[in-house]
């Protein structure tokens, strides 16, 4: 009993940053036991340690859906009308730039690594160890990730949403339905019942919220242990030039332009700002998903940014749809890595097209794990690649996906607080 009181006294940001390093220590040496003796030890390891993590995925999975839909509502249905509209066009405004922005120093480091440079096309063979799943994405893209299914699609049945976890239908009905209320609020005092119980259940989900974060760095710990014990250097050697244009671009992204945006904006200090929201992004890294670390991002803002709970309750389920800045990173460096490998030439307009496509992609991204593989079909298609080509680059994501999708989940989460706390302080939406 005594232990458990001491466990839950220790400040959260610091069991997630032991967790984490920690399982990095370990599964190090369980990559490095299986590579020394030939025994992938580390395999059954994963069997054990794997349904800690998922039940901490499984647990954020449980709240997310409810924390979104009445957080949509209630932040849509309490904003004066007037106000909805200035602030709601500026949450999105800050989330297309800044995807915007993540898109441009994607494409720029990317020049400047040349990740397909001087290689040959020995990648031929991860279309043997990845075909059945580059098959998979293939056939979801051509089915769901085009630009117009993804406008189309924001109108679907939510409650059908609901169930298969399709996020951006479900986030129009709930701010149509948040909207409705508002407006007909003076007219029927009823819907003020409405935006109470709308309120108290996210009062709820959040108490909830608060004993899931007590289990997240066991979660945490078996995840990372797992990723970096299966995975180790040994797919960082061949493909360091993507993973660093990709994660050096996403620490541009959040070291630079995060920092100098909140600065400007808000006059907080990056070490500030970063020491204030390290719960959200170590989350985010861990669990690779957008969606599934929002119950933790909404509960940095309310707590740590003093962000208002109607903004909160607005910005923050709507940026883990459709904020996407990590997605924006890691498009042009693949296409670009395609150009070179395949030896494939770019005009100015066609980098312009394939910038804004990025940006207007990503949207549709969605906020789980691995979700921006997909759009690496609408992407490289314009480019004149052929199928069997833009199998190899998709092969070649697959493979690092693992690396890669930590960063740029962290990116996403970043983005998305930065984005709302600007909003907050330029429309003094804050608590002191």
């Amino acid at each position: 009993m005594g232990l458990i009181k001491s466990y839950l006294k220790v400040p959260l940001g610091r069991k997630l940053l032991a967790a984490f390093f920690l399982g990095i220590v370990v599964g190090g040496i369980f990559w490095w036991y299986g590579s020394a003796t030939g025994n992938p030890v580390m395999e059954d390891v994963a069997l054990y340690l794997t349904p800690f993590g998922s039940i901490l995925l499984n647990m954020l999975k449980m709240v997310v859906l409810p924390v979104v839909f009445f957080s949509l509502i209630y932040g849509a249905a309490s904003l004066p009308l007037n106000k909805l509209g200035r602030v709601g066009g500026k949450v999105i405004g800050w989330y297309l730039i800044t995807s915007l922005l993540a898109a441009c120093i994607g494409l720029v480091v990317a020049l400047i690594v040349r990740p397909g440079a001087g290689t040959t096309i020995e990648w031929q063979k991860l279309i043997e160890a990845f075909g059945s799943q580059v098959t998979e994405i293939a056939q979801t893209s051509a089915s769901s990730g085009d630009i117009v299914s993804v406008l189309t699609g924001m109108f679907n049945n939510p409650f059908e949403s609901l169930a298969t976890m399709n996020f951006l239908p479900m986030i129009v009905f709930a701010i149509l339905f948040g909207i409705a209320i508002s407006m007909i609020s003076e007219k029927s005092k009823g819907v003020h019942q409405i935006i109470d119980i709308s309120r108290t259940i996210v009062d709820v989900m959040f108490k909830i919220i608060d004993w899931i974060l007590q289990y997240a760095p066991i979660g945490v710990f078996a995840l990372t242990v797992v990723n970096f014990g299966l995975y180790g250097p040994d797919i960082v050697g061949p493909y360091v030039r993507v993973i660093a244009g990709v994660v050096g671009s996403i620490l541009v992204m959040i070291f630079l332009v995060y920092s100098l945006l909140n600065y400007i904006f808000t006059r907080i200090s990056p070490i500030s700002f970063f020491s204030t929201i390290k719960d959200a992004m170590v989350t985010a890294f861990a669990t690779r998903s957008s969606a599934g670390t929002l119950p933790v991002t909404m509960e940095v803002a309310r707590k740590d940014l003093k962000v208002n709970e109607e903004l909160l309750s607005f910005s923050l389920p709507l940026g883990a749809t459709i904020n996407m800045d990590g997605v924006c990173v890691h498009l042009p460096m693949f296409a670009i890595l395609a150009v070179e490998l395949f030896g494939l030439s770019l005009t100015p307009a066609q980098i312009l097209v394939m910038v804004l496509t990025t940006v207007l992609a990503s949207i549709g991204a969605g906020g789980v794990p691995g979700g921006s593989l997909m759009l690496l079909f609408i992407i490289l298609g314009p480019l004149g690649l052929t199928t069997n080509q833009i199998a190899i680059i998709v092969a070649l994501a697959l493979a690092i996906n693992p690396i890669t999708d930590m960063f740029e989940t962290m990116n996403n989460v970043t983005g998305d607080l930065t984005c709302t706390n600007i909003v907050a302080r330029t429309e003094n939406m804050f608590h002191r």
